[in-house]
C-alpha cells in the first residue's frame, strides 16, 4: 500500500474545513478549605470581586477576596455538605438581590428566597448587594420620628425615622 502524500494533504484540508469547534468557556475551581462558611478556591482565575458563585447541593456563596492563587468566598447558606475537593462555578453575575414591596412582611433568606412558608415571592427588581451609597444630598431628608418605645431615650435623643445613629459604649452596658 503506497501513501500518496498529496491526498494526505487534501484529507486534511478537507478534515479541517468540516471541523466544527463548539466550545463553553466556562470558569470552575476547586475547594481547597471550608472552615466557619468561608471557603478558599483554587482555579478560579477570572472571577470578578463580588461574583455569586455555584457550589455542590444548589448552594451558592460570593467571591470576596482575591488573589494569586486562590479565591476566598462566603457562603450563603449551608456549607456543611461541602469538601475539600468539590467543584465551584462562576455565573458570571454580581450577587443580586430580589426588592420591593413584595419582600414587606416576608421572612427571607440571605439571597432573597422565602422562608415562612407563605409561598413564592413575585418580584421584578433585582439590586446588587454591593453599591455605592447616595449621597447626602440625594437622600430623603428625615421627616417623621422613631418611637423606640423607651421614654427616657425618646426624650434625651430623638431619632428620625431612616436617620443613622451611632450608639458607642462598653461591653455589656445595654445598648
Amino acid at each position: 500500500m503506497q501513501l500518496n502524500p498529496t491526498e494526505i494533504s487534501d484529507l486534511i484540508k478537507k478534515r479541517i474545513a468540516d471541523f466544527e469547534a463548539v466550545a463553553e468557556a466556562r470558569t470552575e475551581g476547586t475547594i481547597v478549605s471550608v472552615t466557619d462558611g468561608i471557603v478558599r478556591i483554587h482555579g478560579l482565575a477570572d472571577v470578578m470581586s463580588g461574583e455569586m458563585l455555584a457550589f455542590p447541593g444548589d448552594t451558592y456563596g460570593m467571591a470576596l477576596n482575591l488573589e494569586r492563587d486562590s479565591v476566598g468566598a462566603v457562603i450563603l447558606g449551608d456549607y456543611k455538605h461541602l469538601r475539600e475537593g468539590d467543584t465551584v462555578k462562576c455565573t458570571g453575575r454580581i450577587l443580586e438581590v430580589p426588592v420591593g414591596p413584595q419582600l414587606l412582611g416576608r421572612v427571607v433568606d440571605s439571597l432573597g428566597n422565602p422562608i415562612d412558608g407563605k409561598g413564592p415571592i413575585e418580584h421584578t427588581d433585582f439590586s446588587p448587594i454591593e453599591k455605592i451609597a447616595p449621597g447626602v444630598i440625594a437622600r430623603k431628608s428625615v421627616s417623621q420620628p422613631l418611637q423606640t418605645g423607651l421614654k427616657a431615650i425618646d426624650s434625651m435623643v430623638p431619632i428620625g425615622r431612616g436617620q443613622r445613629e451611632l450608639i458607642i459604649g462598653d461591653r455589656q452596658t445595654g445598648k
